[in-house]
């Protein structure tokens, strides 16, 4: 059975656009959970634009929650991880002025942090995936930081999909890479801009053991209701 993570950062933007206490990310991490998700999302950013400390503590602490947080390689960001103990983490690359994650991680330039990032994550048995771009490189460079899992960056394809213009290539470099990743013994996760239709597009590819979305769901909710939008993925990821 494939899974599915759903990442709740928007249901934090929501609040936060009034500046108050509703909605709960909290108690949006719960019903996530009732509703069918393996796991939940979350990602600390260092601007804290959407969750922030408070939330990720404790939607962390919750025995009830599977926690993935995203974190970027930040000194203080890693620390305040490795206390809240989250049960996955994955290390994206973050640009304070972007919108939404833009890419992979540079794994070449950032090799001696990364390497000292995921020993500490590891040494706490706490699993830890890259997120990277959908590459035989890059899928050979995570081999040597020896993490569990790596989640390829879907945003392209996704973007390609919406604008109905041809996308086989980028599902090539996605397919090969994810077998690759798999005959390393590498977990392969797959998230970024995903919507029904792309996702029913990569759930061909066999070696993909996870998917995360969240701005797709957190938006369709709006007009079908979360419950319903996460068992239609579900759905599709388990066909």
């Amino acid at each position: 059975m494939k899974r599915l993570g759903v990442n709740i950062d928007h249901v934090a933007t929501i609040r936060n656009s009034r500046g108050e206490h509703h909605p709960d990310p909290y108690y949006a991490a719960l019903q996530v959970m009732k509703m069918g998700a393996d796991s939940v999302t979350i990602h600390l950013r260092e601007d804290r634009r959407h969750i922030n400390d408070l939330d990720a503590k404790k939607i962390c602490q919750s025995k009830k929650i599977l926690v993935n947080l995203e974190i970027s390689m930040n000194e203080k960001i890693v620390r305040n991880a490795l206390k809240i103990k989250p049960d996955y983490i994955c290390i994206v690359p973050e640009n304070r002025k972007e919108v939404t994650t833009e890419g992979g991680l540079n794994l070449t330039k950032n090799k001696k942090k990364l390497k000292d990032i995921i020993k500490k994550f590891k040494k706490n048995k706490i699993r830890t995936s890259l997120f990277i771009n959908p590459s035989i490189r890059d899928v050979k460079k995570s081999k040597e930081f020896n993490v569990d899992c790596v989640e390829i960056h879907t945003g392209k394809i996704s973007n390609l999909v919406k604008l109905n213009k041809t996308y086989h290539n980028e599902l090539d470099r996605i397919k090969r890479s994810s077998i690759f990743a798999k005959k390393l013994g590498i977990e392969v996760h797959a998230g970024h801009g995903l919507d029904y239709k792309t996702t029913k597009i990569l759930n061909k590819i066999r070696e993909i053991e996870e998917f995360n979305i969240g701005h797709y769901i957190i938006g369709e909710s709006v007009f079908f209701g979360l419950s319903k939008v996460i068992k239609n993925f579900k759905k599709i990821i388990n066909k």
